[in-house]
């Protein structure tokens, strides 16, 4: 569907419990991923292009329709407001560090506002002042999210790279 390292990982399934699914239709990740994109809205990532190929991907989802993220025992739940829930960035190795995924913050922002979405939550690391593992960075970096108006709103019990995940809100 991507193609290269973006066509490897989870398929943005584990919260929309996938494995569940899986049981109940053989469906694979790619074919689950695929019908979500016909069907769902808002859907469940959006692509970056540098001229004709992907280069990116956000996966978005909306609290309430994420079963695993709404039962979490590590990411707490604010309040029952249907926000979009931004869950990983996947950048293409070549180019990362240019970016990539705060353009795609930026389409994600500019398509919950059109669609009138309450807000928007996501779950970054905050490195302090070193580079973080891009292996463990795909929640996002949350100074990025800073730039972009979010409010750190709690740090959560999950963790990425040996670091507490922030709980970070914009309302829109």
């Amino acid at each position: 569907m991507l193609g290269g390292d973006l066509d490897r990982g989870c398929w943005c399934q584990a919260w929309r419990g996938r494995d569940q699914l899986a049981r109940d239709t053989n469906e694979s990740r790619p074919e689950t991923a695929r019908r979500q994109i016909e069907h769902d809205f808002p859907p469940p990532g959006y692509l970056a292009y540098d001229a004709d190929e992907v280069v990116g991907w956000c996966g978005v989802g909306v609290r309430g329709r994420l079963p695993r993220l709404d039962s979490s025992r590590t990411i707490p739940r604010l309040d029952d407001r249907r926000v979009w829930v931004i869950g990983c960035f996947l950048v293409r190795t070549g180019h990362r560090r240019k970016g990539v995924a705060t353009a795609l913050l930026d389409g994600v922002l500019k398509a919950a506002r059109q669609a009138g979405a309450p807000g928007i939550e996501a779950y970054p690391i905050d490195p302090v002042g070193r580079r973080a593992n891009n292996n463990f960075a795909f929640v996002g970096l949350a100074s990025m999210f800073d730039r972009a108006g979010f409010r750190r709103v709690a740090e959560t019990d999950a963790h990425s790279d040996h670091l507490p995940r922030l709980l970070v809100r914009l309302e829109i």
